[in-house]
């Protein structure tokens, strides 16, 4: 009786050991696996182009690296799954087990249509997996640091070894799905790319780290946020390449921790991927109308007048990522200088993150707008010309973004409007006044209080 083996979050053959058990169960058997891909029209039709461009590239990979035996199919997968168990009569499921709220929902449902074949979740996409850790009184985390010192003290295991030879089994395929197009200028996808990045990394730029990681006119990151998303490597796999006890490997190892603080918060609170975890000003201090959507637009197209927010917006709509740091300024401009509700940020960025994952972009938009875990309080405003001038110092990145800077030379580029008269021509005036709205923000959070 073969197994199958359903890949969602985990489109690797390396460190999976989900696909380890289905493997072992089929041999026990002397009998195949089943390497399962179901294109669910509800997540289909929900993604941004970039992500569906980067996912059927990603799948692609898989279907090479099994050599040609990756079986795709279309439709719900509560339908699809079932069918597939039926058709080759499975003995087994085998799956990382789902942690988002809509992927434990669908798993419910299929375990549900499978019957008496089991769904057989093995491990989770995190180091540590969410709902796990709980504080001396046990209750959730609601604070980064303790939970930070909790997730070392826990550990995790080592990666899991890669199957030898898999008995992979010939079964029809609907082949992997065309992608809508985009002009978006996508990353190499698959697992051999991702780890080929990341071992290129490890030698040449983490020593840099802990200072290079906020410099967006430099290559200080590692860009594992994507082929983390779609499970193309697992964070155990990172975690276990980060050995010793220097400042970068702390400073690393920190990182993948806010990570799994992401899904551990939304593990406990499902609603915070659309509903603010605390209110922070009155509902009246939110821009709407068409002022406001006319704010919005010019944030999305990078046309604010600020070169640093211009300049991610722009980072974004070109190569489907943002720089971290200029992540934390657009939003916090979106926010606290227009006024617009955070949910309506956190859309855009699903729409054109490759890595657009939902409890890290959620989580981390509810942190910049203070109304989430572990939040900066409201009144932390990032200051963009600031911001530009202490980590993009020679105007670098604004310049690579902004073609209408291209002529300014150094810092002068993050104050156009201190420029003589025509240095700038094309560029656009500032949309709002920073200063002033710094403080209609903090006024509407002093009137919550």
């Amino acid at each position: 009786m073969p197994t199958i083996h359903w890949f969602r979050r985990d489109l690797r053959l390396a460190d999976n050991p989900s696909l380890v058990a289905a493997v072992e169960a089929a041999r026990r058997a002397d009998d195949e696996v089943v390497a399962l891909f179901v294109v669910d029209p509800t997540l289909w039709s929900a993604a941004g182009a970039p992500r569906l461009a980067y996912l059927a590239r990603s799948l692609r990979a898989l279907d090479e690296a099994t050599d040609g035996r990756l079986v795709v199919r279309r439709g719900r997968p509560a339908d699809v799954v079932p069918a597939v168990a039926r058709e080759v009569e499975a003995s087994a499921v085998h799956v990382t087990a789902a942690t988002e709220p809509f992927g434990r929902r669908r798993d419910d449902a299929v375990e549900r249509a499978l019957g008496d074949v089991p769904l057989v979740p093995t491990g989770s996409p995190y180091a540590v997996a969410p709902g796990r850790l709980r504080t001396g009184k046990g209750t959730p985390f609601e604070v980064f640091t303790p939970f930070r010192r909790a997730w070392l003290d826990h550990g995790w295991s080592a990666p899991a070894p890669r199957p030898r030879s898999v008995p992979w089994a010939s079964l029809p395929s609907d082949g992997p799905p065309a992608a809508p197009g985009t002009d978006v200028d996508l990353p190499r996808a698959g697992e051999a790319a991702a780890r080929h990045r990341w071992a290129a990394f490890v030698a040449d730029d983490l020593a840099r780290y802990p200072t290079d990681r906020d410099r967006p006119d430099l290559d200080g990151t590692s860009t594992m946020s994507v082929p983390l998303k779609y499970g193309e490597v697992h964070p155990r796999t990172l975690l276990a390449d980060l050995t010793g006890g220097s400042a970068a490997v702390a400073s690393y190892r920190s990182e993948l921790a806010w990570r799994e603080f992401h899904a551990d918060v939304l593990w406990h609170r499902p609603d915070a991927s659309r509903t603010s975890l605390r209110d922070v000003v009155p509902d009246d201090a939110w821009a709407s109308g068409p002022s406001a959507d006319a704010l919005f637009d010019a944030w999305r197209e990078g046309r604010t007048g600020y070169p640093l927010v211009d300049a991610g917006m722009r980072q974004l709509r070109a190569i489907g990522w943002m720089h971290n740091r200029v992540r934390m300024v657009t939003a916090s401009f979106l926010v606290k200088d227009l006024h617009l509700p955070w949910q309506r940020g956190a859309a855009h960025f699903l729409a054109w993150l490759v890595d657009g994952d939902v409890p890290q972009n959620q989580l981390n938009w509810q942190w910049v707008a203070g109304t989430g875990r572990d939040a900066a309080p409201y009144f932390r405003v990032f200051n963009p010309v600031l911001q530009g001038k202490k980590f993009d110092p020679d105007g670098r990145y604004v310049r690579q973004w902004v073609p209408e800077l291209r002529d300014v030379p150094g810092a002068a580029v993050h104050e156009p409007w201190r420029l003589p008269s025509g240095a700038a021509p094309d560029y656009p005036q500032r949309v709002v006044d920073h200063a002033t709205e710094r403080e209609v923000a903090l006024e509407a959070f002093g009137r919550l209080r």
